[in-house]
């Protein structure tokens, strides 16, 4: 668990070395924000893609205002790992933006203890069903705010305003394209559930896939 990192596992013979925790994280949002970016970017792996050309039966369905150049999209999920220190091993989960896809939220979201949720702000809407499905379920999240093009228009305060968001809860301007960038954001997300887990908090892991 978060709030065990680091630390010996008990019974184990003087001097050894404990493995590395592991956490489930999920990168989240809507669709076309930068998930499978994120996921490939920071990933010490090849990450698992699900990735399917878009196609005609999608028009009218799919959402591509403000990405008309999008040509492909997650149907499944995305699937990459990173090591933070020797300690800490995050598995990554990217879910699928699309409406049609989210009933593969709650079976993601089975062990997660917190969430990335992606926003894109030319389009903070595609954000907002995320936000709500980890606020739900009491899955402590931080907001990465994707600069497309290495621009941040606007502030984080602003941001965090615009999405009614609680002062508790992390907003980072990042880029998606970056390992640096998206690695403090998930350092700012394991900091959190850190925290969360010494004030005895929110929790945790995701059973209750209500």
């Amino acid at each position: 668990m978060v709030s065990k990192i680091g630390r010996p596992a008990p019974g184990s013979p003087a001097g050894a070395v404990a493995a590395p925790d592991t956490v489930k994280i999920l990168i989240a949002g809507g669709f076309g924000v930068g998930k499978t970016t994120m996921v490939g970017s920071v990933s010490e792996i090849v990450p698992l893609r699900t990735e399917e050309p878009l196609t005609a039966a999608g028009l009218g369905v799919d959402d591509l205002d403000g990405i008309e150049e999008k040509r492909a999209t997650t149907v499944a999920l995305d699937f990459g790992r990173i090591s933070i220190g020797q300690d800490l091993v995050l598995y990554l989960f990217g879910t699928p933006g699309q409406q049609r896809f989210w009933f593969m939220w709650n079976d993601l979201a089975i062990g997660a203890l917190g969430a990335v949720v992606l926003v894109d702000v030319r389009r903070p809407r595609t954000s907002f069903a995320a936000i709500d499905f980890f606020e739900r379920r009491r899955i402590p999240f931080v907001v990465g705010v994707n600069g497309f093009h290495g621009r941040h228009p606007y502030p984080a305060d602003d941001i965090r305003d615009a999405l009614a968001l609680s002062a508790d809860t992390p907003v980072l301007l990042c880029d998606a394209r970056e390992r640096e960038s998206c690695r403090d954001v998930l350092i700012a997300l394991i900091d959190r559930l850190i925290a969360t887990a010494r004030t005895g908090g929110e929790h945790h892991a995701a059973d209750r896939s209500g």
